[in-house]
């Protein structure tokens, strides 16, 4: 068996595994799993991810499940020395902002997200909408700030680090509300669309 992920691509977490694989050139297969597709709940799933979560890799014998420790993952196996960096300083900074895409970015955005793509209409609470968009939008304001004195989130070159950060961007810039201008993110953000290997992953609508 080879490079195997599963997930549903509507998730934030299986398209940054599916995005970094892409990036690394690596051959894989993907099966939908989560949600509306079920599989997560069998035992067989079970056995590879306890959680009951998606995404889960694959890889021969090796299974892996937290979708940022898959990325790394990848880009350590199948990428390069920029995707993944070899210098430590450069790689633990990248390790940082995808903790920080985690923690922070990801938990403050995630309701707001869920009020407008999962929640219908008539259940759709503003309240968690406008909490969730009080916190995410200091986070999007630091990291515009952290991308006026580099192209990419760990400096001059693409790497690791812009993968979640850049799928969370998505999401929020899918949101049907209103924002702030950031213009070194939304300049950052259209040079990370214009990469081939998001094409499957942030060129599909939010679901």
């Amino acid at each position: 068996m080879g490079v195997h992920i599963w997930g549903r691509l509507s998730s934030l977490n299986v398209r940054k595994v599916v995005w970094a694989a892409q990036e690394t050139g690596v051959a894989f297969t993907r099966s939908d799993a989560g949600l509306s597709f079920g599989v997560v709940k069998t035992p067989e799933y079970l056995s590879m991810n306890p959680n009951a979560l998606v995404p889960t890799l694959q890889d021969g014998d090796f299974v892996l499940w937290e979708s940022n420790a898959i990325v790394r993952y990848l880009c350590a196996k199948y990428g390069n020395a920029t995707l993944y960096p070899q210098d430590l300083a450069a790689r633990f900074d990248a390790e940082r902002w995808m903790d920080w895409q985690q923690t922070t970015l990801n938990r403050d955005s995630g309701a707001a997200f869920a009020q407008w793509f999962r929640t219908p209409a008539e259940k759709r609470d503003a309240t968690v909408i406008a909490r969730s968009t009080a916190a995410t939008e200091p986070a999007l304001a630091q990291l515009n700030d952290h991308l006026a004195t580099r192209a990419y989130v760990g400096g001059e070159h693409f790497s690791m680090a812009d993968i979640p950060a850049a799928c969370d961007v998505h999401r929020w810039f899918g949101l049907p509300q209103p924002r702030p201008a950031w213009p070194h993110l939304e300049r950052w953000f259209a040079t990370i669309l214009a990469r081939p290997a998001t094409r499957g992953v942030l060129d599909l609508p939010l679901s």
